[in-house]
C-alpha cells in the first residue's frame, strides 16, 4: 500500500518545517507550498490525499486556492484542513476541519487522518 500524501500551504517556514517533520514521522509523503500560487501549482502536477491549508498567503489567498480546490473536479474531493490563526467564524468555508494555531503535531496528525478517512463532504473535527 503506498503511504497517503499530503500537501502542507503555509508561509511560516517554521510551522511548515514543524508540520513537515510530524507528518514524515507519521508515515505520511509530504509536500510543501510557501503560498497560494505554489499550492495551485502543486495541486496541478498531483492530486494529494489532503491539504493543510493557511488562510494569510502571500500571492494568492488560502480562500482562494480552497476555492478552486471546490470547483475542479478531479480535486474536490481532498479534504482540505484549515489551520489558521484568524479568530472570526469560518463556517462559510465548507472545509473538512478547521483547526487554530498554535497547533499540536497530534492534533494534526489526528485530524487528518480522521479526514481523510471520511473524505472532503464531512467535519472531522
Amino acid at each position: 500500500m503506498s503511504r497517503q500524501r499530503v500537501l502542507i500551504v503555509e508561509d511560516d517556514p517554521d510551522l511548515r518545517r514543524m508540520f513537515h517533520l510530524a507528518l514524515v514521522l507519521a508515515g505520511f509523503d509530504v509536500q510543501e507550498a510557501g503560498d497560494g500560487l505554489d499550492a495551485l501549482r502543486a495541486l496541478d502536477s498531483a492530486a494529494p490525499d489532503a491539504v493543510i491549508l493557511d488562510l494569510g498567503l502571500p500571492l494568492i489567498s488560502g480562500q482562494v486556492v480552497r476555492d478552486e480546490i471546490a470547483a475542479q473536479a478531479h480535486l474536490r474531493h481532498i479534504p482540505v484542513i484549515i489551520v489558521t490563526g484568524y479568530p472570526g467564524d469560518l463556517d462559510h468555508l465548507e472545509v473538512a476541519c478547521v483547526l487554530r494555531k498554535p497547533v499540536m503535531p497530534d492534533d494534526l496528525i489526528d485530524t487528518i487522518r480522521r479526514c481523510i478517512a471520511a473524505g472532503s463532504s464531512s467535519n472531522g473535527c
